[in-house]
């Protein structure tokens, strides 16, 4: 199944800019959340084929709202992607040990984030 909807979690405006042109470029829809509580209302508005999740964020971190997000039956089957500048080969380990599908670092290749996106689909 190919991926056509992507929720984007990240607190940084410029990337949330950034990864939502690059993903409506390759005709995918968009929805984006700053932050934990926002990415739960977004899923629960509308299930995406794919969650982005950027790792270093206030209150909850992407490694604890993968963590949640997998352990829901209802999101459990939705792949995450971490994408994060923490690029220590123990914090894509851990990430992927959370749940997570696979790991890019920023800043964002835009030719290896699609390729992930399409082993994905």
């Amino acid at each position: 199944m190919p991926i056509r909807t992507v929720l984007i979690v990240d607190d940084s405006k410029t990337e949330l800019m950034f990864l939502t042109d690059l993903l409506q470029k390759n005709q995918m829809s968009v929805r984006t959340a700053e932050g934990a509580d926002e990415a739960f209302k977004r899923l629960a508005e509308a299930k995406p084929d794919l969650i982005l999740m950027d790792v270093v964020m206030p209150g909850q971190n992407g490694y604890q709202l993968t963590r949640s997000i997998n352990r829901s039956p209802e999101y459990k089957d939705i792949p995450i992607i971490l994408c994060t500048s923490k690029s220590l080969e123990t914090d894509r380990v851990w990430g992927m040990r959370q749940g997570a599908r696979d790991y890019i670092t920023k800043p964002v290749n835009p030719g290896e984030l699609m390729a992930k996106i399409k082993a994905l689909g």
